[in-house]
């Protein structure tokens, strides 16, 4: 007899962790990530939740 092949419920959305949002960058800004994207093959969501996690990782504040 043959295996069954389960299939699980999806998630919600915001469920898995993640959340999405809109924001506004220069255009430079934009220009230069989507230059990264194409040589790394990384998406630009890929290449922003990194660079936003090594920014927060690597940050302080002054007072």
């Amino acid at each position: 007899m043959k295996d069954k092949l389960v299939i699980t419920k999806k998630n919600p959305r915001g469920v898995d962790g993640y959340k999405i949002f809109s924001i506004r960058i220069r255009d430079d800004t934009l220009d230069r990530i989507n230059a990264l994207s194409d040589r790394t093959g990384r998406t630009r969501n890929e290449l922003i939740g990194m660079l936003l996690e090594y920014a927060l990782e690597n940050s302080e504040v002054s007072e």
